[in-house]
């Protein structure tokens, strides 16, 4: 053990509401803390897809009715998301702490995620936010705002945003230095606030984007030299023919396995591929680097090798 350890928490650790969710994350910080125990040092990312939904369709919902309160950006509702899941988080974890009578600290760290403007992706916006409108409602808005919007499979009309890659985490420096001084860090929230420098006056700026999460993982966990970046999700393994009678479960891939497959279409576009490319982003400069993708609830198995899929240079 005695790893620096990022860990990248998938959606089915949250929950919908914040009660199911605070029941979801005490199983989570036990999960955390017992891998503490073990002597690892531990940076914490997670996704935040329905509860930055939420909050934007509950400030949409509320700017265009009676009460018609100020439009709240993108980008502040996402870092509004980063600390409420943060904070039910690091609550839960420093009460599994205190149970373990284990003296450490836990700290959530609201972060931002540098983007480039000139990303192709900010030509081509493709992840849908926020409630549904009727084609007449998107037009106007469209109009009125310079949204895009898309139909989303019969249901009516939704915006889309961009979705960057990370080149930079701003606050990397604070987050080394906590873990440094022995804290959890959870930082990273849904990939990260999304912000692009102002070429006239160099500073930093919100955009209405959604970084990938698993990329961001990724970026933080070479900007603080981690030993190990380990994406945990629903299934134990990654697989190739999945759900398929051929199906084949992978303990092993090197870069170039991973990339034999992803030509071969073997990873959901939603789903696994972002995160196998996350992994191949963290391990394809150094070779002491180990990325692992498995289950939450076999996370402990999964940094001993006896689950998850490994995933390295060579």
């Amino acid at each position: 053990m005695n790893k620096k350890i990022v860990i990248a928490l998938g959606g089915n650790a949250l929950g919908i509401t914040p009660v199911e969710q605070l029941n979801l994350l005490e199983n989570v910080a036990k999960i955390i803390v017992n891998l503490v125990k073990e002597g690892n040092k531990i940076v914490l990312t997670h996704g935040n897809g329905p509860q930055v939904g939420q909050i934007l369709l509950a400030m949409d919902y509320s700017s265009n009715g009676e009460v018609q309160t100020p439009i709240m950006p993108f980008a502040e509702c996402g870092s509004m998301s980063q600390g409420y899941i943060g904070y039910q988080l690091q609550q839960c974890i420093q009460d599994e702490l205190e149970r373990q009578k284990i003296k450490k600290g836990c700290a959530t760290l609201i972060t931002q995620v540098l983007v480039d403007i000139k990303d192709e992706a900010f030509n081509n916006p493709t992840k849908p936010i926020g409630r549904f409108y009727s084609k007449e409602e998107a037009l106007e808005i469209e109009k009125e705002k310079g949204y895009t919007f898309v139909e989303d499979s019969g249901r009516g009309y939704r915006r889309v945003v961009p979705s960057p890659k990370p080149i930079d985490i701003i606050e990397k420096n604070i987050i080394r230095q906590l873990i440094d001084n022995d804290n959890i860090v959870i930082a990273v929230g849904g990939g990260g606030i999304p912000v692009v420098k102002n070429d006239s006056i160099k500073l930093l700026e919100g955009v209405a984007a959604v970084i990938d999460k698993d990329r961001s993982a990724a970026l933080l966990a070479s900007e603080i030299d981690a030993d190990m970046l380990l994406i945990l999700t629903a299934v134990d393994k990654v697989s190739i023919n999945f759900n398929k009678p051929n199906q084949k479960d992978l303990d092993k891939l090197t870069i170039d396995d991973a990339i034999k497959y992803i030509n071969e279409n073997q990873f959901a576009k939603g789903s696994m591929l972002p995160k196998i490319e996350a992994c191949i982003d963290f391990v394809k400069n150094d070779s002491s680097k180990v990325a692992i993708i498995g289950s939450l609830e076999r996370a402990s198995d999964a940094i001993k090798g006896l689950s998850g899929t490994v995933i390295s240079k060579n």
